[in-house]
């Protein structure tokens, strides 16, 4: 627990009182309530009466419930939703499930699954950035640390009867505590999991993960992490059943992929040799028309034009080309190995008799594509490198080409042009909280005892906190006053239940904010307000790259945008002139939710990359450098067994 400066005096039991609920608020701290026992205690045994509560079972018929989410998948990626990279698995459960295209992330991972595991938004279970310590702030909303009185899908499901599994990236332990020696509270086994196999953090390398099992560090043995991860998922399973046959489980699965390093074996990439060499401007039309086809947009729907960073495809010199190309078909040979490995899966669950009664929601990524691989793309280039040139970066990448894909390329990640295009149809990227390609994901749900419309559409809006309410309809479980004595904060999300039945269902989610790292937008009954923030991340690393005194942020001068989404569902026209008295409403409401939520202080990326926040104890005057292997660390060789 944190030490406290006193700087109150407690001279009254109110007072005293007071602050300890201030610190169960804060903390998610509460006193253990003695369990009520209703037998009879006499003298001796002959005037007793013993009492054994009933075991916690889950309700009749319950089904086994399945969680994936992928890592920095755009839109326009899958061939379930029009992409050209083969994703067969997620096609099948789509086309005998439902297709849902108005879904919506955080725009960024941990935020993301911080939201998603709780049911409330990222600011009010403290993750408005990371839990990293590079990433994290000391205000309630930053501190990366979800509180006990924000319980998990995991803690709720357990306590009706379901055992839980999770494997792959967790990203919601806070730096400090992700060691052998803990605490192990804020783990995935102290959030409700039974059993934990995955990495706790953001990134790592996929042949030599920092891999954990429960609550220790364990050596990798060198095979793919996606290999790894559903193995243990498929045992977690056997072994379950085995014991208790009949008693439903959660899986909680969330590879590492599609996220850098994008590393695959070359068995993976070679089908998608010479498929992208007309460029990522061909790619885009192309899955455009897909996306029509398959009615997951609009008939009339139109691109946004090409990002001004990007270099229009036939203007690239072959070197570029050469390079480009080898990224993405990387790329595309990671995403459709997921797919298999994901497959393995379903298919364990099919020849076991169980796949009729699983509910399986597929989230296609935790944000839009990344853009973290800047213009050339990377391949051993830090996360926050500065300094080199966009040639220098071109002609490293292409003197270590064969690297792209191995072991040996430590961060690969594609150029910004792949980016917009595995996005379509929106535009802008992971990070952009207020642009639909930051916060748009593809979701498939899959429940063959209780999806009748199979392959059909669903347009409702929907967002990443709707998924904890809706799984516990579909179960027939009520969410918990209090789990483990600890009163409950409300649950933030709307259940999508009645749409799994009803193409027409109203959507019950209103009202979402968005925030990250200075980007920021505001929902309401599908009018958008939103304000890119500069300088971006971009700017601010150039910035320092180049030894420049960075330009000065300033909240009051990023310039707000208004879309109407029922009619521009891709944001192409602004209407901020047009409506400006609907601009203020939004304006005020983002306002509101920023309060309720712990959104301010607003903090930006020029505060991480300056090291303004959490520069405090044992990491106070550390490099970014320093702190950004906390976020990318793979295994180490000295872990234990």
């Amino acid at each position: 627990m944190k030490k406290f400066k006193n700087t109150l005096s407690i001279k009254s039991p109110k007072k005293g009182l007071l602050i300890t609920a201030l610190l169960v608020a804060q903390l998610g701290l509460a006193q253990d309530k003695p369990e009520e026992f209703k037998g009879v205690i006499g003298k001796t045994l002959a005037d007793s009466k013993e009492y054994w509560p009933e075991p916690v079972k889950a309700p009749k018929g319950a089904p086994n419930i399945v969680w994936i989410l992928l890592d920095d998948v755009g839109f326009g990626a899958a061939s379930a939703f029009g992409g050209l990279i083969q994703t067969p698995t997620f096609e099948n459960l789509a086309n005998n499930g439902l297709r849902y295209t108005n879904f919506h992330t955080t725009a960024i991972c941990a935020p993301t699954r911080a939201a998603l595991l709780t049911g409330r938004n990222s600011g009010r279970v403290h993750v408005s950035g990371f839990s990293h310590t590079i990433l994290s702030a000391g205000f309630p909303g930053w501190d990366g640390r979800i509180p006990s009185d924000k319980g998990t899908i995991a803690e709720i499901l357990r306590e009706n009867g379901y055992n839980t599994f999770a494997v792959g990236k967790y990203g919601v332990t806070p730096d400090e505590e992700a060691t052998d020696a803990g605490p192990f509270d804020r783990w995935p086994t102290g959030k409700g999991f039974d059993h934990f196999y995955g990495f706790l953090g953001s990134q790592t390398d996929q042949y030599n993960p920092d891999l954990v099992e429960d609550q220790v560090h364990i050596k990798p043995d060198g095979r793919h992490l996606n290999e790894l991860i559903t193995d243990k998922a498929i045992s977690y399973i056997q072994k379950q059943q085995k014991a208790a046959p009949g008693k439903p489980f959660f899986l909680y699965y969330a590879p590492g992929a599609v996220h850098a390093p994008h590393q695959v074996a070359e068995k993976w990439i070679e089908p998608y040799k010479g498929k992208f060499d007309e460029g990522y401007d061909v790619y885009r039309e192309k899955v455009l028309a897909n996306q029509k086809k398959l009615g997951v947009v609009p008939a009339n729907a139109v691109l946004p034009e090409r990002n001004a960073l990007i270099t229009e495809w036939k203007k690239l010199s072959p070197d570029q080309k050469k390079v480009y190309a080898r990224f993405m078909e990387t790329y595309a040979g990671f995403l459709t190995y997921t797919d298999a490995e994901i497959g393995r899966v379903v298919n364990y669950l099919k020849e076991n008799n169980q796949l009729d009664n699983t509910l399986i929601f597929v989230a296609i990524g935790d944000n839009g594509a990344s853009k973290e691989g800047t213009l050339q793309g990377t391949i051993n280039q830090s996360l926050f490198s500065q300094g080199k040139s966009d040639e220098e970066n071109l002609q490293s990448n292409l003197a270590n080409i064969g690297e792209i894909g191995t072991p040996k390329g430590l961060n690969t990640n594609y150029p910004l042009g792949w980016a917009q295009a595995t996005n379509v149809p929106f535009k802008n990227w992971k990070q952009d909280a207020q642009s639909e390609g930051g916060t748009r994901n593809p979701l498939i749900v899959f429940y063959p005892n209780g999806i009748k419309d199979k392959g059909g559409i669903r347009n409702q809006y929907s967002h990443v906190t709707d998924l904890l309410p809706t799984t516990l309809d579909i179960a027939g479980i009520k969410a918990p006053e209090y789990i483990k004595e600890i009163k409950q904060d409300k649950i933030q999300g709307s259940s999508f239940q009645a749409s799994l039945d009803n193409p027409k269902a109203e959507s019950l989610h209103k009202v979402q904010y968005y925030y990250i790292f200075g980007n920021r937008a505001i929902y309401k009954d599908g009018w958008k307000a939103a304000a890119a923030h500069l300088p971006d991340s971009f700017a601010v690393k150039q910035s320092l790259g180049k030894n420049e005194k960075p330009v000065a942020s300033n909240f009051d001068t990023d310039v707000w945008e208004l879309y109407n989404l029922n009619e521009d569902f891709n944001e192409r026209n602004n209407l901020a002139k047009k409506y400006p008295e609907k601009l203020a409403e939004l304006q005020k409401l983002f306002d509101e939710q920023a309060k309720e939520n712990n959104v301010y202080p607003l903090i930006d990326w020029q505060d991480v990359y300056n090291r303004r926040i959490h520069n405090t104890g044992a990491d106070k005057g550390k490099t970014l450098q320093d702190l950004v292997k906390q976020v990318t660390k793979p295994g180490s060789a000295g872990s234990s067994n």
